[in-house]
């Protein structure tokens, strides 16, 4: 796995001729179903696989009323640290087959999946994530990258509940 963790707008992870597999996280359990998904992708093709967390300011907390809002390199430290503790939770950071670049990329998700994608082989995203309404049954994410995506996505579902569970 790559050692450091890209910082930049996403979709300019170091240049590559080798196949790009990108999925996006977010925690949710259904990025990570995606991100195994992904994984055993990126294993047969032989792809470098591209984790990319996306963080923003959230719309509401831009009012006076909250108050003073952390500084932005703090909020991607915090979700640069997050992606790293998903990579080792998923058996992904030490995987010796498996070339992993985690990309931590400020603004909307779809927006960053959408631009980390531009050059890849194939996005792949969760089916629902930590947002919006859970009567919805695709995600406002995943919705906009099937429509707006130029190379092909995957939509992952996210695992059936155990019974009893």
């Amino acid at each position: 796995m790559a050692t450091e963790t890209t910082d930049a707008p996403a979709g300019t992870p170091a240049p590559t001729t080798k196949p790009r597999v990108v999925v996006g996280v977010d925690g949710s359990e259904g990025s990570r179903a995606a991100l195994t998904f992904a994984a055993q992708e990126a294993r047969l093709r032989g792809a470098r696989l591209e984790v990319v967390v996306a963080w923003q300011y959230p719309v509401l907390t831009t009012m006076p009323a909250f108050g003073v809002l952390p500084p932005a390199d703090e909020m991607a430290s915090e979700a640069r640290q997050g992606l790293e503790q998903l990579l080792r939770d998923e058996g992904l950071a030490e995987d010796p087959e498996l070339e992993v670049v985690p990309v931590v990329a400020q603004g909307p998700p779809a927006a960053a999946l959408l631009d980390a994608s531009k050059d890849a082989d194939l996005l792949v995203v969760g089916s629902r994530g930590h947002g919006g309404f859970t009567g919805l049954l695709l995600g406002s994410v995943s919705q906009a990258c099937v429509t707006h995506a130029i190379c092909p996505v995957v939509v992952v579902p996210k695992p059936p509940r155990e019974p009893g569970g």
